[in-house]
């Protein structure tokens, strides 16, 4: 009897320990100590909800990835235009997907906005422009309260300085493009720009960019930008940088475009329409597109001209500075050097030669060297207008002086009217007085130090400060020191006088 009841005994205790480890093992498989440890089924062993129309925003980009390190940036208030822009966001990189329906004249976006706080506080501050509705952020994932007014989009939510953070937006509405200050007669406005049969190009200088995303819009801030835009075919959207696919999908044109180059905000482009693409390469191999609407010869013959304009800038201003080149025409009457993607206005002037060598200048004086501030925007006109009137005189045979002269008949009127290239009046932004007196200014120092020291100087800065935004202190010191020249007093009186110096 004793051996029978301790035979029942080890039976029992050991269908007892069996249990205990059978729970064990089910336990661990569904607490998942051990992901993927002990089970053989294709199956989860938990199952989520799929995710809801209410569910906010969601987004794989690491805010921290070293790609980004490229557009960390010294942001700073403009001194001309200081309520655009806020320096207390350092964007990084800008992933913007973006829906257009052109019958309905309606934008529907989300935007990623992976940023570096410069400081430590309760909120921060892009800009968006009004008619745009926020329909949910996240901060890190976490929903966050923003109130916008005006153009001001505020995010309720703390930030700790030099801590990276990704912003997700999602936005509707239809967009307004900003008014311009400005009085010239080929542009008033800046921004998303509507035509009648609801096609779409953009021009944001000084700003702009804020009418159709929301970004930090002052230059000094740049950073990488990644578009995907869906408009019904056989429309479709350009934008800077690399097409990297195209395809159809129920009915809509899809296209995604990646900028390697990090870029102020002014420099980014948006054209949405019926194109078709033209590939090209220059002498050294720079890859080139130029986008024009189907059977647009005469816009095509003047983006052809681009081949030809990148070897002349090439021979004076060393490679070119980005990885391609793309060119896309649009219903303007005035032209832009977006970086990577030139906008050009469909008129005879912005498709002659001499916008186009202007525009492609800026590649190197204007997109991968920028301002920090907008009272420098003559470092990028006047450059570039040099450069159109040293093109100008070798196309025509005539002697750059005789091109200089008359430019110098009109430049008095330009700085009385509209102040001195340094120091203009913030209501007359972009006019002739930041293009033509610099270029006699250049013309001047040339004259001053020779060709060698000159074109030396003019080709060697591009690469100083490549994707940067160095100051006018910063530039006009490393001009002296580079040529070895005191030119404090010969800079003053061209950027900041009243009246025009005398040419030699």
């Amino acid at each position: 009897m004793k051996n029978k009841v301790l035979l029942i005994v080890a039976v029992v205790v050991t269908l007892v320990v069996g249990v205990v480890v059978l729970l064990a093992i089910l336990t661990a498989g569904v607490l998942g100590t051990d992901p993927g440890a002990g089970t053989t089924s294709e199956e989860p062993a938990t199952q989520t909800a799929p995710p809801s129309d209410d569910d906010p925003p969601v987004s794989d980009t690491d805010p921290n990835d070293p790609a980004f390190k490229a557009a960390e940036s010294e942001t700073v208030e403009d001194s001309l235009y200081p309520n655009v822009g806020d320096p207390s966001v350092d964007s990084l990189h800008y992933g913007l997907d973006l829906t257009w329906d052109p019958d309905a004249k309606a934008l529907s976006g989300t935007a990623e906005v992976a940023f570096r706080a410069t400081t430590t506080q309760g909120q921060f501050q892009l800009d968006l422009g009004e008619p745009l509705e926020v329909t949910s952020a996240t901060l890190d994932g976490q929903e966050v309260e923003v109130e916008h007014t005006g153009k001001d989009l505020v995010v309720k939510a703390p930030v700790t300085e030099d801590t990276k953070y990704l912003l997700v937006v999602e936005y509707e509405g239809t967009p307004e493009p900003a008014d311009a200050p400005t009085t010239r007669s080929d542009f008033s406005t800046t921004g998303f720009t509507i035509t009648d049969d609801g096609d779409v190009w953009t021009m944001q200088e000084p700003y702009g960019a804020y009418t159709w995303y929301p970004v930090n819009d002052q230059p000094a801030d740049k950073a990488f930008y990644d578009f995907t835009i869906t408009t019904p075919a056989p429309r479709m959207g350009i934008a800077n940088g690399e097409l990297t696919s195209q395809e159809e999908v129920d009915g809509n044109s899809v296209t995604t475009w990646h900028l390697d180059s990090a870029a102020s905000s002014y420099l980014v482009t948006l054209a949405i329409g019926e194109y078709e693409s033209t590939e090209a390469e220059s002498a050294s191999g720079v890859p080139l597109t130029y986008w024009t609407e189907p059977g647009d010869t005469r816009a095509l013959n003047a983006m052809q001209y681009t081949s030809k304009a990148v070897d002349w800038l090439e021979k004076k201003l060393g490679p070119f500075p980005f990885s391609s080149l793309g060119s896309v025409v649009v219903d303007s009457e005035s032209a832009m050097e977006t970086q990577q993607m030139i906008t050009y206005g469909n008129s005879d002037y912005t498709l002659s030669k001499d916008v186009v060598v202007h525009e492609i200048a800026h590649q190197w004086y204007g997109d991968i060297t920028s301002p920090s501030d907008w009272k420098d925007v003559w470092i990028n006109e006047g450059m570039a207008m040099y450069l159109q009137g040293v093109f100008e005189a070798e196309d025509t045979g005539r002697k750059v002086d005789r091109v200089m002269d008359d430019w110098a008949l009109y430049e008095k009127q330009y700085r009385a009217t509209a102040g001195p290239p340094g120091n203009y009046d913030p209501r007359t932004f972009g006019e002739s007085n930041i293009y033509y007196g610099p270029a006699l200014m250049w013309h001047e120092l040339r004259k001053r130090i020779g060709d060698e020291k000159f074109w030396a100087m003019v080709r060697k800065w591009p690469t100083v400060h490549e994707q940067g935004n160095p100051t006018r202190e910063e530039y006009l010191d490393w001009i002296e020191q580079e040529t070895g020249e005191e030119l404090s007093a010969f800079f003053d009186a061209w950027l900041m006088g009243s009246k025009t110096p005398r040419r030699s």
